[in-house]
């Protein structure tokens, strides 16, 4: 597995996205702390209570060949915004998941995830060769829903019960996904979309 999900860095016009460190722990502490990200309680921000566990568990999956976990690097700073990761890799149907994505408060609702999504769609059905990626989010998160659906994904449905959260609540994860015949069409709207909004440089 591990052949198939290797270590790389992505590069757009105001991003880079470069794999995980267990160094970058206070760097992305910080970036939580824009916004208090993690109290937002349908998400998976780290805290400084659960930032070790974050990344201990981020770089396990890696070693497992199921994961590329990335932070996100504002270019023009150089500063460390967020995180997002190739998760779930199941690499003999060559599907991938693109999760655990979140950013700074101050660089929502920018260019950033339209940019970071493009480099990973592009790495994914270029390079990896998928055959689809999946998106996955929590029922009740409804700004990353929406946020998923105007990357050019298609819902697949609603995982009821999906798992069980730490505090004994269960959680339906909603299922998207784009395929590799719908790369192209993906791809256009995203640079569409990146050419209509102002960049974060």
């Amino acid at each position: 597995m591990e052949t198939w999900l290797q270590e790389v860095q992505l590069e757009g016009e105001s991003v880079r996205l470069r794999p995980l460190r267990s160094e970058d722990r206070d760097a992305l502490l910080k970036a939580a702390q824009d916004g208090a990200l993690w109290s937002l309680w349908f998400t998976s921000v780290p805290s400084a209570q659960t930032i070790d566990q974050y990344i201990a568990t981020a770089l396990n999956d890696q070693a497992q060949g199921l994961s590329i976990p990335f932070v996100v690097e504002h270019k023009r700073s150089g500063n460390i915004i967020g995180s997002t990761r190739y998760c779930n890799a199941v690499v003999q149907h060559r599907r991938v998941e693109i999760g655990y994505t979140w950013y700074s408060q101050s660089f929502q609702k920018t260019s950033v995830n339209t940019e970071c999504k493009r480099l990973l769609l592009e790495h994914a059905f270029v390079q990896l060769r998928a055959i689809a990626v999946e998106f996955r989010t929590h029922w009740h998160n409804h700004a990353s829903r929406a946020a998923i659906a105007r990357l050019g994904a298609k819902q697949d449905g609603v995982l009821r019960n999906h798992s069980i959260e730490a505090d004994g609540a269960y959680r339906d994860t909603v299922v998207f996904s784009i395929l590799d015949s719908e790369w192209p069409s993906v791809r256009k709207g995203l640079l569409f979309k990146l050419s209509q909004r102002q960049s974060v440089n």
